[in-house]
């Protein structure tokens, strides 16, 4: 019977782990997003956290003008990309990214955790 128990709390913990896993820390995606850095902050009340905003552009007329622009939300866990993001607030970048299928309070208010940026020239 002990034998049984303890492969039943075996399987349970094996399951639990395996979810925790698949749902904080698999990559469900990777990909980049192109746009205008809007807003970079800090922010937080107990686990300060970077969290950005990108302006996409859906379309764009005469080289100037945008219309039907998202945004796109994203963290960052990294102190020297957060750096070198708050130095390009307002410039167009690309930013690269792997999206997680859930959310950390620790990590980030977003699913997209953003591993590198480049400035468009």
């Amino acid at each position: 019977m002990k034998k049984i128990i303890a492969i039943v709390v075996l399987v349970f913990f094996l399951i639990i782990s395996g979810y925790g896993y698949w749902k904080y820390y698999f990559t469900y995606s990777e990909g980049n997003r192109t746009g205008l850095l809007q807003k970079f902050s800090k922010r937080g009340t107990l686990f300060k956290t970077y969290e950005g905003e990108l302006l996409l552009n859906s379309v764009v007329v005469n080289n100037a003008n945008q219309f039907g622009s998202e945004k796109f939300y994203f963290s960052v866990t990294d102190d020297n990309l957060a750096q070198k993001l708050m130095e390009y607030e307002g410039n167009h970048i690309v930013l690269e990214y792997k999206q997680k299928n859930g959310v950390l309070f620790w990590r980030g208010d977003t699913p997209y955790i953003v591993d590198s940026v480049r400035v468009v020239k």
